[in-house]
């Protein structure tokens, strides 16, 4: 499998995707087989980068704990289904705002379950804190496990971690199968009303992105600032994603690596934070191919310098990038818009592919 920076429809799609993820303000979208390296692998990404260090402990061990719940609900759902496998991917989302997280799920469910699984949710909403741990314990001392190794306890963890109702919902894709929809709101006590109408928006503006996903097969998408602790915490991300060679790993790496650089240096500080720079990252794959793409905001007046670095790259050929790239090693002129920084240069070389960009303006 190779690696391109370049397909026509691209920058299209990095901007509708853009356009969704920041209208929810969405941090984080994993899509694909979740399984314990990728659990630990996604607790880790949000436990070190995702999380806010200002919250409260009692909060941040809350959402800790309702993620450990929601994931494994994933696995324990994720059986062996012979279906188109892009359909059949787990997702997990996580959005922070103010003194609020909000947590969303899904994966494949058989259409024989889903009464089962609506009538569990629906009486886990209709108790109150006290009954749901003496539901709980009704549960333990009985044994009324679930054969898929007690989700009917974890809906309960999640509920009572989470202080609040949990939202849910259920997409037929065939006559066995449907994909559910798992959705909770978490707060950092409960004195802060939980905004029930910007969880319910927030989940079916979720549940349509998800067709956008699939279609692209988008595996993960980050929406958040830049800088070196994320992108090390991405790395092993990217590596148990990807049953490939560790040459193309490598070569993924470094060029994920000039990527992130690009927006933590050359990025608007429109959206500056103490933690850096913001921006979107993406990665998606085919048969044949993996895509890397970012979105990131410049200032209007930087765009015809811009935009001239990068067409002066991409039209130069494989002995023009290596020459023009020993030349300017030693140029330290950087502001000539036939002059590209060095980064672009390694985007070329190392992906082997033409650049694919644009520029939309906004305000």
């Amino acid at each position: 499998m190779d690696i391109t920076t370049s397909n026509y429809t691209t920058q299209n799609i990095v901007y509708d995707l853009f356009k969704a993820i920041q209208k929810d303000r969405l941090n984080y979208v994993y899509r694909g087989i979740f399984t314990d390296d990728m659990t630990r692998n996604i607790l880790e990404l949000t436990e070190n980068n995702l999380l806010n260090k200002d919250d409260a402990r009692a909060l941040t061990r809350k959402v800790y704990h309702v993620m450990v719940e929601g994931l494994q609900n994933i696995t324990r759902h994720q059986a062996e289904i012979k279906h188109n496998m892009g359909q059949s991917y787990g997702l997990f989302a996580l959005k922070k705002e103010n003194s609020r997280y909000f947590l969303t799920t899904g994966n494949i469910v058989e259409n024989n379950d889903i009464e089962s699984l609506s009538t569990k949710i629906d009486k886990v909403n209709r108790l109150d804190k006290v009954q749901l741990k003496e539901f709980h314990r009704e549960i333990m001392q009985n044994g009324e496990l679930s054969e898929k190794g007690g989700a009917g306890l974890g809906l309960i963890d999640i509920a009572r971690r989470a202080g609040s109702k949990l939202l849910y919902a259920f997409n037929k894709i065939s006559d066995t199968l449907s994909y559910f929809y798992l959705h909770t709101e978490i707060t950092s006590t409960a004195s802060i009303q939980m905004d029930e109408e910007k969880g319910k928006n927030l989940f079916f503006d979720f549940h349509r992105l998800h067709p956008m996903l699939n279609n692209e097969n988008i595996l993960m998408v980050f929406n958040n600032t830049f800088n070196q602790s994320n992108l090390l915490d991405l790395l092993p991300f990217i590596e148990k994603q990807m049953a490939e060679c560790s040459h193309l790993k490598r070569k993924i790496y470094n060029i994920l690596i000039e990527m992130f650089q690009n927006i933590s240096k050359h990025g608007s500080e429109y959206q500056l934070t103490e933690e850096g720079k913001s921006g979107l990252f993406y990665i998606s794959e085919d048969e044949i191919d993996y895509y890397l793409a970012t979105g990131n905001y410049i200032k209007n007046n930087d765009i015809k310098s811009l935009r001239g670095r990068l067409n002066y790259v991409n039209n130069l050929d494989s002995d023009g990038l290596e020459d023009f790239y020993e030349k300017r090693l030693f140029d330290f002129d950087i502001n000539s818009e036939t002059k590209a920084g060095l980064g672009l240069i390694d985007l070329r070389i190392k992906s082997g592919e033409k650049l694919d960009f644009d520029f939309i303006k906004g305000g």
